[in-house]
């Protein structure tokens, strides 16, 4: 066997092995939880790493002010959580690709995850 393809299963062992600890770690993601808050914690929205809203808690003071404000603070805080759980996930993943992916740009996402 020449010696390059002695690198190159080498490489596909690697691969197979970075693929394998991104589906571990993909598994993992809804164990990751996040929060996102509005109107200085008047609004605080859980979310975990698959991006799901897990709870959504809401001051009483708050309710008594007009309802499009209430709506906007809840909207300010799923959008926080929801994107700090994109970030959490995404740099989940870049630990199990072992730096196999390098520096993905903010907001780059790979098919399937």
């Amino acid at each position: 066997m020449a010696k390059g393809m002695g690198n190159m299963g080498n490489l596909v062992k690697k691969a197979q092995k970075a693929q394998q600890k991104m589906q571990e770690a993909q598994e993992k993601l809804d164990e990751i939880t996040v929060e996102g808050t509005a109107g200085g914690g008047m609004v605080t929205v859980k979310a975990n790493g698959n991006q799901e809203i897990l709870e959504v808690s809401i001051e009483e003071e708050v309710m008594e002010d007009d309802v499009e404000i209430l709506e906007d603070l809840i909207v300010a805080a799923v959008n926080q959580a929801l994107n700090k759980a994109s970030e959490a996930a995404q740099e989940k993943m870049n630990e199990a690709a072992g730096g196999l992916l390098g520096n993905l740009p903010k907001g780059f996402n790979l098919p399937g995850m």
